[in-house]
């Protein structure tokens, strides 16, 4: 299998820790150049010495909050406009925070709906000229298993993952004709700052320790443990290949076999 990345480019984003970290290390190791997007330009400044750069890769930090998205047009723009061409979008930012739909506010489903959606678009139209000109396109969007099942208590995330799963599907039919690619990666329970909230937050609720409330989360799982971001970043970094070619428009769980449903 053809998994050199050597000389394409790839901005992914939520970089500073977790599964975005991990893609970004593991596609470094395969070559690729790498700018890393987030907020907390320490983070990403750390992150950046650890990536591969045998190659002679040039790897680059952006910091931009995705929950001003006016900021984030302008400086993905003018980053694009300096001659930043990308061959490789991964979209990745942590998830809404937990709680049952119908009690979720108006705002709740707007912040999640611009912080996820509409910063993947601005992002993505950014990002496609330089794709079609470097005839060669893969935009990979790190969303949820909740887009094949639902999750309970997750009732805003359930809700926006499942439209930028729609978003997705939609996009890799647009652009297929380029030669660009489009496709979900559906992490699982997966050991990252967003699973510890998740978990702390079951316990206060259920008046049960952490320990207890992650052994009945492990118990659904067949593979009987939850995942490692390396793990989640494998499948990430695969479908940013050029293995991957002819694959778009689809869903991969990673997810130890948990979700209940093909």
């Amino acid at each position: 299998m053809d998994l050199n990345l050597s000389g394409k480019r790839a901005l992914i984003c939520g970089s500073s820790d977790g599964i975005g970290k991990a893609a970004a290390l593991e596609m470094a190791q395969m070559g690729a150049s790498i700018t890393l997007l987030a907020r907390n330009a320490e983070k990403l400044e750390a992150v950046r010495r650890e990536l591969a750069s045998s190659e002679g890769q040039q790897h680059q930090i952006l910091v931009a909050d995705f929950d001003q998205l006016e900021d984030l047009e302008q400086i993905i723009k003018s980053h694009v406009a300096a001659g930043n061409d990308y061959n490789i979008l991964v979209n990745n930012s942590g998830g809404p925070p937990a709680g049952p739909a119908h009690k979720a506010s108006l705002d709740e489903y707007v912040v999640a709906f611009r912080r996820h959606l509409m910063a993947n678009q601005i992002l993505s139209q950014a990002l496609l000229e330089g794709m079609r000109k470097l005839a060669y396109g893969r935009i990979i969007n790190v969303i949820s298993t909740s887009v094949k099942a639902p999750l309970p208590n997750l009732g805003v995330s359930n809700t926006i993952r499942g439209a930028v799963a729609n978003w997705s599907k939609t996009l890799s039919r647009e652009l297929g004709p380029f030669g660009i690619t489009v496709n979900n990666v559906l992490p699982g329970a997966t050991e990252t700052l967003r699973l510890t909230s998740i978990i702390s937050n079951k316990a206060q609720k259920t008046g049960r320790s952490e320990d207890e409330v992650a052994r009945e989360m492990t118990a659904e799982v067949p593979l009987a443990r939850f995942a490692q971001p390396h793990e989640v970043a494998n499948a990430i970094a695969f479908l940013a290949s050029p293995a991957a070619s002819y694959i778009s428009g689809i869903n991969i769980p990673v997810d130890g076999g948990r979700t209940p449903n093909l």
